[in-house]
């Protein structure tokens, strides 16, 4: 039973861990952008979209598809590097540990 207790001791400080990072997560910045930065989105680190900007010399209300293109790719690019980041910080939780497939924590 000694095992078990230590086991659970290691899922507590992990859930613990899970935590701290989810905030870290929530209160980081991250930016994209396309357009070669004519396009620019802010998220954070679960996805969430913080801020739009947009260089107005590419506003042209003829051409609203680009701007609209722009602005998902810039957003893409952006989760593309939360994920990545998202990615770190829980192999610093987990300690490099590799989860099974579907279990993409905290998400």
């Amino acid at each position: 039973m000694k095992n078990l207790g230590n086991l659970m001791k290691q899922a507590q400080e992990m859930q613990g861990k899970m935590a701290a990072a989810q905030e870290k997560l929530q209160a980081m910045e991250i930016t994209g952008s396309a357009g070669g930065g004519m396009v620019q989105v802010v998220i954070n680190g679960k996805g969430v979209m913080r801020g739009l900007t947009i260089d107005k010399s590419i506003v042209d209300p003829e051409d609203k598809e680009m701007l609209e293109d722009l602005i998902v790719a810039a957003y893409n690019d952006a989760r593309e590097k939360s994920e990545e980041v998202m990615r770190e910080e829980m192999s610093q939780v987990t300690g490099g540990l590799k989860l099974p497939g579907g279990m993409n924590l905290p998400f």
